[in-house]
């Protein structure tokens, strides 16, 4: 069984039970860069450190001179860059921390990337509220009844359907982010189909 591995972002620390319980249970935590300084207050250490390296203090940065790898790239943002070294690095489950609070075009843009990197990597990500779960295929997603779910899609031309929703979704296309929204599970899983992903799901907690 492939070692827990948590990609720590820059937004709010989290506060919940939930995505501490990741972090505290990580084999392995990759900080972007301006986190390093939140994982180091919270009494964790990180196993290593991606980004251009501007956000992080000069003391941090020479106390964890040997697991820095800068990556000074202007094309994508340092949590892109951190999921990408995951992957060079043959980690293929990671679960994302971090990653939204703070500024609301940083939370949607990492939002939005969730569906690039399922290409290519098994991902989550946690939030202080629930998990987002992005999805390339049409899938059955486990949930427990009375569980709020929203549905986010990527491309305005998918066409979605859904068996074990309140509100069920019938060859429904999405023209905005809200029309998936405040739907309920009503059983211990659900089905979403869909002809154009990717697909991202939030199951509250």
């Amino acid at each position: 069984m492939e070692n827990r591995v948590v990609v720590l972002a820059n937004g709010r620390f989290p506060e919940n039970d939930i995505p501490l319980g990741y972090l505290n249970s990580a084999d392995k935590i990759i900080c972007c860069d301006g986190a390093v300084s939140s994982l180091v207050n919270y009494g964790k250490e990180p196993w290593a450190i991606v980004g251009d390296m501007d956000s992080l203090p000069d003391e941090l940065r020479k106390k964890y001179s040997d697991r820095l790898f800068p990556d000074d790239g202007q094309q994508t943002n340092d949590l892109t860059k951190s999921v990408f070294f995951c992957i060079k690095n043959g980690i293929s489950d990671v679960i994302i921390l971090g990653a939204t609070g703070f500024r609301e075009d940083h939370t949607l843009g990492n939002i939005s990337l969730l569906g690039d990197y399922a290409e290519v990597i098994d991902i989550k990500m946690v939030t202080d509220y629930g998990i987002f779960i992005p999805l390339i295929t049409s899938s059955s997603v486990s949930s427990w009844k009375g569980q709020l779910v929203s549905i986010f899609s990527i491309s305005s031309l998918a066409r979605i359907s859904s068996t074990g929703l309140k509100y069920p979704l019938e060859d429904m296309q999405f023209l905005n982010w809200w029309m998936g929204t405040l739907n309920e599970s009503t059983g211990d899983n659900f089905e979403i189909s869909f002809d154009v992903g990717p697909v991202i799901i939030f199951l509250k907690f």
